[in-house]
């Protein structure tokens, strides 16, 4: 991550300069790799997950290169405890200006007859429920705050097409896509932009879960993937980023496939 003090002495100008920001999923991986872009990108960010320890680890990490960062532990698997997180960021800061709603969780590779409700229901409550729950919350806090805004949900590449062994985590991915699709409709009127990402095979944790299953499963994804290799958490990060800048001001309702080309 480059030094934002260096960058600000270089009269650096991000494309987040000065947008109060949130990242759920911030402890780790993507959400992580975006919170430190973000504040290198100018914007002060709210980081938001379940594990206080790693949140204060990123926070620090990026304070100590000059960024501006706070946190905020909250379950996404909780509406209230979303909700008030949203709360709590426009106590700190006033308003809210941009959103990635990164949080997620992954499953194991199982046919659909042998997904278990328990599973079911946790990754609806968060992949799906958790995304509408956050969305709801920032809408009316930048709408009664900042007056304008922007949001990205994290999808997947996976939300496309059938799922083999992934199939409620595709379908929760996929009612990703129509909840921003539908918000971006209703809320553009109001000057909120919604629109999702949606991530090809990524070095994170979830996907080295999957590799305990399936070994070579990342070179088969490579295969199958135009540029022969995996995204770094970093790249999908300077997607979302795009997206939630002003350089996208006329991008709305759109799930950008970030994906090494591998739907081409």
């Amino acid at each position: 991550m480059q030094s934002i003090k260096q960058s600000k002495n270089n009269n650096f100008e991000g494309m987040l300069l000065n947008k109060v920001a949130l990242v759920t999923g911030a402890s780790r991986g993507i959400g992580a790799a975006a919170a430190k872009l973000f504040a290198e990108e100018g914007a002060a960010v709210t980081l938001v997950a379940r594990t206080e320890a790693a949140l204060r680890s990123v926070a620090e990490e990026i304070t100590a290169l000059g960024g501006k960062a706070d946190y905020i532990v909250a379950d996404l698997a909780d509406p209230a405890s979303i909700e008030q997180a949203v709360q709590t960021i426009v106590e700190r800061h006033g308003r809210l200006d941009i959103a990635f709603n990164n949080a997620g969780i992954g499953a194991p590779l199982s046919p659909l007859t042998e997904v278990t409700e328990e599973d079911f229901d946790l990754l609806q409550a968060i992949n799906y429920k958790g995304i509408w729950v956050a969305m709801k919350a920032e809408i009316k806090a930048m709408i009664n705050t900042a007056g304008t805004g922007a949001i990205v949900n994290n999808s997947s590449v996976g939300s496309f097409r059938g799922n083999p062994g992934l199939s409620v985590y595709g379908a929760a991915k996929r009612a990703v896509n129509s909840l921003t699709e539908t918000a971006a409709i209703e809320y553009g009127p109001s000057g909120i932009r919604v629109n999702a990402i949606a991530p090809g095979t990524t070095m994170t944790e979830m996907i080295e879960g999957l590799v305990a299953q399936v070994p070579d499963i990342i070179e088969k994804s490579n295969s199958a993937t135009p540029l022969r290799r995996p995204a770094d958490p970093h790249e999908i990060a300077q997607a979302a980023a795009w997206l939630l800048s002003d350089r996208a001001s006329y991008v709305t309702g759109v799930v950008l496939p970030v994906d090494g080309g591998s739907r081409a």
